[in-house]
């Protein structure tokens, strides 16, 4: 979800630990509220999602936002919502191969790309990757790049997907993924440099613009 999807950085004390588990429990339920609202109703899940997560930024203790800001914090900007993008994914399965994806503080990450995940977008057919994280018990991890990056939206991409850290859609089909790129997200290091976040790696960057999701910080 929020700023800790696909972004490292340990606890350094007991109650620190015990801040951690509490974000992961709110972001778990938070995202098993949206995919069960968003069967009916996808934009009032969108908006269940802005709202809780600007809550999260501005008050707890794990949030990405570094403490000295967090009073001034006025929310997470976004695109407006736009039903087109949410679509299906097909996951398209190649022979697994281990991966190093390059993270912000320069140490890469180790992942084993689980195939192509391959969806209808801007009247055209478009793939990114999807990978599986090696380390933490294991994870679905979709990050992208689009053409908005470094203007409108962060310049290192952003995450859709990040199911270790409870960022999941859910599924769409036998052999898919829902991708609602409304609900694209930035990794931490957007909003703090000392964050270790995974990059988007050439195979998902996407030549389109994506309007949709988190922009800029």
């Amino acid at each position: 979800m929020s700023g800790r999807g696909g972004s490292t950085r340990g606890p350094e004390s007991p109650a620190e630990a015990l801040d951690l588990l509490d974000w992961r429990r709110r972001v778990f339920s938070l995202y098993a509220e949206v995919r069960s609202k968003a069967a009916s109703d996808p934009r009032a899940a969108w908006r269940l999602w802005r709202e809780t997560r600007d809550e999260l930024f501005r008050t707890h203790p794990q949030s990405p936002i570094p403490a000295p800001e967090r009073a001034a914090f006025a929310g997470l900007v976004y695109y407006e919502y736009d039903p087109a993008l949410r679509v299906s994914g097909t996951l398209m399965g190649r022979p697994a191969a281990r991966i190093e994806v390059p993270a912000s503080t320069g140490e890469p990450v180790a992942f084993t790309s689980m195939g192509a995940c391959r969806f209808e977008l801007g009247g055209a057919e478009r793939s990114v990757d999807a990978y599986w994280l090696d380390a933490y018990g294991g994870g679905v991890f979709l990050p992208f790049r689009d053409a908005t990056a470094g203007r409108e939206t962060y310049g290192a991409g952003r995450y859709l997907l990040d199911t270790v850290k409870g960022a999941d859609l859910g599924p769409s089909g036998a052999d898919g993924l829902v991708l609602d790129f409304n609900f694209a997200y930035n990794p931490s290091c957007a909003y703090d440099p000392s964050w270790a976040c995974p990059l988007a790696p050439a195979a998902n960057r996407l030549g389109i613009e994506v309007r949709g999701g988190e922009r800029m910080p």
